[in-house]
């Protein structure tokens, strides 16, 4: 996957361009480029394979990659083995490997980190694929 830089007077365009939080900066991309919408990827299918993390009713399949920024700087984690991996320690849930790095502070880990599934280009929050599982 290529980044891309932005300054912040174009973030910030295409943030405002985010119709909800399912809406990424990708799927403002393309539309603004003309080119057709993706097809929207089913992140709650009925079985979970062997290594995915499944936690509060939300399913990510074995190699999600997750990532946070926080304090300026970009924190990285990936789903192995039925658990969230960062730094070599395993997390049973999204609050607790964001308290991990916020220093225990307390940290809803739902609104602290984005995930990116296997096979698609953007990054999601996770607090959405929650809300549309309950």
């Amino acid at each position: 996957m290529r980044t891309i830089e932005v300054d912040f007077d174009v973030y910030k365009a295409i943030t405002l361009r985010r119709t909800s939080e399912e809406v990424t900066e990708n799927d403002v991309l393309r539309q603004l480029l003309g080119l057709p919408a993706r097809k929207a990827a089913t992140h709650e299918p009925a079985l979970a394979a062997a290594g995915d993390w499944v936690t509060k009713g939300v399913r990510f399949p074995a190699g999600t990659e997750f990532r946070a920024a926080y304090k300026g700087q970009t924190h990285l984690a990936r789903v192995e083995g039925g658990a969230l991996l960062m730094g070599g320690k395993r997390f049973d849930s999204p609050s607790a490997a964001a308290m991990a790095i916020t220093g225990n502070k307390p940290v809803n880990g739902w609104r602290f980190w984005e995930a990116r599934f296997p096979g698609q280009a953007g990054w999601v929050p996770i607090a959405g694929l929650r809300k549309r599982s309950s």
